[in-house]
């Protein structure tokens, strides 16, 4: 096998990989925060540089015919599939994965690379009628040019390809500055994969760096096409107000907060339910914009779910780094880690029966399990982001629904029946971007569309809705033949 990669630490700007002048980042692991590395930021110049390189180079790669851009597609997936245990230990390393997360993210992830050699093929134009003799209306679709890519900590490896292997397939540049905590596996490894794939020089940049500087420059600048970004809903906010207010407005595609309804109705499989929620609920510690953020049972099956709930999740192995069965590991820094224990002895202090707990290991928090929770929970009502499960108790199927819609974020739900129509019945009356029956809220696939409603963001990611967010539609019409111009209206 190659080596490993060794210049993980630096900048990726115009093919070159350097030293930062910006400030001092510090890398840290969540197993034991240890110092991984430290290194400079990015600097605005570096924003401009990239941006430039990357217009330059995207010129003639979206000029290059879908069969090339397919094949150059093709050895990144290689490069991923030979480098696939060095990448699965930066997730382990960086963002506090555990083994089978790690797992999971790399094989999401490849999946979009490999799918990187059909995009080319997926683009396609059309030819509009026409009521002007010897007019001949054609519709094309180009590619954006550059995409400014942030993505974020907690599935970073999976959320950066989602962007940028779509775009890059059909013809654009991209230049990505990913999270302060997944420096690399958002993005320097990225870089480090393309350049052994031997993407043309400037195509991809990676600039690490704060938000507000780095982000903010990106987003401004006059280069950039599109913004894609995966985040908050706040900071969301600021990039879509960014974007508008830039000198060159570009659209945006916004993927933020989640705050996902798992519905168990009392006809549903209980143990079946049980294992669905508790992976649903527990995968990555619940640091993932689509995990499950409330368990909502009917009545009737409420008592036995929250029993069997409690005896699944107990048997969790925690905070096992090198075991493959862990299945929960750290939160990723300090500051989430005060938050989600903030979140717990507030949910104490409201009166919610903590059904499972136990004390935190550095920055390892046992999962929790909360029932017998008021409708103003803080625990209903916030993206908890750890390892902390609230079970409500809904009277009815209406009331559950209800429940399910209870919240200004739209992104995943699921619901659990035995009638698969009951089911898609409730399913169609949640407000949600995605929703899966009989199977638990986190999932992505390549060519399916996913995104959200109300605060959970604008836009879908994915299959001919990437088409849409990285390409330009352009009408050009071709006049075959002289035609009369009314200068009267007489003449109309």
């Amino acid at each position: 096998m190659s080596k490993s990669y060794s210049n993980l630490d630096r900048l990726f700007v115009a093919g070159e990989w350097r030293e930062g002048k910006g400030d001092i980042l510090q890398n840290i692991c969540p197993w034991d925060e240890s110092v991984i590395f430290s290194m400079n930021a990015a600097t605005a110049s570096d924003v401009d540089e990239a941006c430039r390189a990357a217009a330059k180079a995207q010129r003639e790669w979206g000029a290059m015919p879908p069969s090339a851009r397919a094949e150059t597609m093709g050895k990144i997936a290689d490069v991923m599939q030979r480098r696939k245990e060095e990448i699965a230990e930066w997730i382990v390393r960086e963002v506090g994965g555990t083994k089978v997360k790690a797992a999971l993210e790399l094989q999401l992830a490849s999946d979009f690379a490999r799918k990187g050699t059909v995009w080319p093929f997926m683009v396609e134009g059309a030819i509009m009628p026409e009521d002007i003799p010897g007019k001949e209306s054609r519709v094309y679709r180009q590619p954006a040019g550059v995409v400014a890519l942030i993505s974020p900590w907690n599935f970073p490896l999976q959320l950066t390809a989602r962007t940028l292997f779509p775009a890059l397939s059909l013809g654009n540049a991209v230049v990505i500055k990913p999270a302060s905590d997944s420096i690399v596996t958002g993005g320097t490894i990225f870089a480090a994969i393309c350049e052994e794939a031997g993407l043309p020089e400037g195509l991809v940049s990676v600039l690490p760096g704060s938000g507000s500087d780095i982000g903010t420059a990106l987003i401004e600048h006059d280069i950039p096409s599109v913004v894609s970004f995966t985040g908050s809903t706040e900071v969301g906010r600021g990039v879509g107000k960014a974007a508008l207010d830039a000198d060159l407005i570009k659209p945006v595609e916004l993927e933020l907060g989640g705050n996902s309804p798992i519905v168990v109705l009392d006809d549903a499989d209980l143990d079946y339910a049980v294992e669905a929620s508790a992976w649903g609920k527990f995968m990555h510690q619940g640091q993932i914009c689509m995990i499950a953020n409330r368990i909502i049972v009917e009545d009737g099956l409420y008592d036995r779910f929250v029993e069997a709930f409690v005896e699944r999740v107990g048997k969790f192995v925690v905070g096992e780094r090198d075991d493959p069965e862990c299945f929960i590991g750290p939160i990723v820094n300090r500051d989430q880690f005060e938050s989600v224990t903030g979140l717990i002895a507030k949910a104490k202090d409201q009166g919610a029966t903590c059904a499972l707990g136990g004390e935190p290991d550095g920055l390892v928090v046992p999962p929790h399990i909360f029932a017998d929770l008021d409708e103003d929970s803080c625990l209903l009502n916030t993206e908890i982001f750890g390892p902390v499960a609230p079970i409500i108790r809904a009277k009815d199927q209406a009331d559950a629904i209800r429940l399910a819609n209870a919240t200004d974020y739209g992104l995943s739900a699921a619901v659990f029946s035995q009638d698969e129509g009951r089911a898609l019945k409730v399913a169609k009356q949640i407000q949600s971007g995605v929703c899966h029956i009989n199977d638990q809220p986190v999932n992505d696939s390549p060519f399916s569309p996913f995104g959200g409603v109300k605060n959970s963001g604008i836009g879908r990611f994915n299959g001919h809705w990437a088409i849409e967010a990285f390409t330009t539609t352009r009408w050009i019409s071709l006049q075959h033949e002289k035609r009369d111009f009314p200068f009267s209206a007489k003449d109309l």
